[in-house]
């Protein structure tokens, strides 16, 4: 149940594939220990008002080095600043995440996690889950017609999925696989831009095609205002870099969420 990834296009396509050749390198456990089941990330999302899901994250192929952080306590700043979910970057060599940052927020704090990754191999799902996330990312443009296979996976390990697209083909994709959790990436994986009018308009277009499940917007945001104007269609919001490159993200993420 490996992608095809010979066909995924830039960026998205290099990495995709360096991460397939770690993984296979890597040696297989013969079980997994689950432990104990994780904080639910599909009811974080359906609170009231828009939720955020705070990133760790300490570099990107686009903007390079943000901050070398230290995993717990980014992720006990975000939790005391109100965020309701975490995003954690465990893809090593372009992110400079590891296991353990997902590890170390785990034992730090009691939000659900998403594991952020490039998920390539089944084998990535149930390592999420090993590691105390609560929920997987499924990229569409990497997973393609696997994506149903990969959201079974996720539901056999105990985890929800946040099925990631950019564009309208990929949002009836993510939706004939059965996405619950449908997210809306501003950012062109394949080159890296990032265009703040894909997220409402995909959305929305997956509304008319009568998707009911969390609508998440990704990429690109800054400034309250900006996630102000998500309220009417979004769930939630995923904000990486605005936090991470702040001196103190437990602080940006106040003025993020702060009234106006």
């Amino acid at each position: 149940m490996i992608p095809d990834l010979k066909g995924v296009p830039g960026v998205l396509g290099r990495i995709a594939r360096e991460r397939l050749e770690r993984v296979l390198r890597a040696p297989e456990p013969g079980a997994w220990e689950t432990g104990p089941e994780p904080p639910s990330f599909e009811r974080a999302l359906g609170a009231p008002g828009l939720s955020v899901i705070a990133e760790i994250k300490r570099k990107s192929p686009s903007e390079g080095a943000l901050a070398p952080l230290n995993a717990a306590q980014v992720a006990r700043a975000y939790a005391d600043a109100g965020a309701r979910a975490l995003s954690v970057l465990t893809e090593p060599d372009h992110f400079a995440g590891s296991d353990d940052d997902l590890r170390a927020a785990r034992a730090a704090v009691g939000l659900p996690l998403l594991r952020k990754d490039f998920v390539v191999h089944p084998r990535q799902v149930w390592e999420a889950r090993a590691l105390g996330a609560s929920a997987v990312l499924l990229i569409v443009a990497i997973l393609g017609p696997l994506t149903a296979a990969y959201l079974e996976e996720a539901r056999k390990a105990g985890l929800a999925a946040l099925v990631e697209v950019h564009d309208e083909g990929e949002a009836d994709l993510a939706l004939e696989a059965g996405a619950r959790i449908l997210g809306v990436n501003n950012r062109d994986l394949t080159t890296l831009e990032v265009d703040l009018r894909v997220a409402p308009r995909v959305a929305a277009y997956a509304r008319a095609r009568g998707f009911a499940g969390l609508l998440v917007a990704e990429s690109g945001y800054r400034a309250r205002e900006e996630l102000t104007a998500l309220h009417p269609l979004f769930d939630a919001v995923l904000v990486g870099s605005a936090l991470a490159r702040d001196p103190d993200p437990g602080a940006a993420l106040r003025r993020l969420l702060a009234a106006p």
